[in-house]
């Protein structure tokens, strides 16, 4: 685990009892350069992103491919003190959880929409020595997700359509933040990923969200840290 990040995080194991207190902004590698993975994710790190946001598809849940183990091993090899934040856009995540935390991960979300037992995922994550999270679709009723919140670490609203990046961030989705917050109280980190970028980073933030995920806001500009700084308020 990167203890750069979790100094910064107020509980190591369940992602802290303040969360409201502080904005970690989780860089999405999806949108840095591939030829230059490491440099460009490194010099996110630098500029004061909290974690590397990695973004896996397999083109069944989401229609797109993107990483899988291998990039989590190799940014574990290049930067071995960052945070590994995998979000798994994927159908049968239990095949699959033990493979990425082997690679490296230091936090595994799953998707609420392909889960029979949340609880038992939740579960099965950290017996691999990873912290916990559930996604949800914007379109998804925030109920499912409400009714499992207090089994992970931290709940990841998609603020686009999952499956690529650059889409337009959709403001109704802040209405499901609310209502989660509002079940977890300060206890709890909130995730948003999707069009999340100094224009909306603020709702994100007035709605209850705390860890913001950016992608071609960050790594599209040419002042990371100016990003980041926007994103933090």
């Amino acid at each position: 685990m990167s203890n750069k990040t979790l100094a910064m995080l107020p509980d190591p194991v369940h992602f802290g009892r303040d969360a409201t207190d502080q904005t970690l902004v989780a860089a999405s590698i999806l949108s840095a350069d591939f030829g230059d993975l490491a440099r460009d994710a490194g010099a996110a790190i630098d500029a004061g992103a909290s974690m590397l946001h990695i973004d896996v598809m397999d083109g069944h849940f989401v229609p797109n491919l993107s990483m899988g183990p291998v990039v989590c091993k190799a940014m574990r090899q290049h930067l071995p003190d960052v945070y590994q934040d995998v979000h798994l856009m994927i159908d049968n995540p239990a095949d699959r959880i033990e493979s990425f935390a082997h690679a490296g991960a230091d936090h595994l979300t799953v998707h609420i929409e392909v889960l029979d037992d949340p609880p038992a995922m939740a579960e099965a994550i950290r017996a691999l020595g990873c912290t916990a999270g559930i996604a949800m679709n914007p379109t998804t009723d925030p109920q499912a997700v409400l009714d499992v919140a207090a089994c992970f670490d931290m709940v990841l609203v998609m603020s686009v359509v999952p499956g690529f990046s650059g889409q337009a961030f959709m403001p109704q989705v802040l209405e499901h933040v609310r209502a989660i917050r509002a079940q977890l109280g300060p206890a709890g980190h909130i995730q948003m990923d999707g069009g999340v970028g100094p224009a909306t980073a603020q709702a994100c933030r007035e709605a209850g969200a705390n860890v913001l995920v950016s992608a071609s806001a960050l790594f599209g500009s040419d002042d990371y840290a100016g990003v980041i700084g926007a994103i933090q308020g």
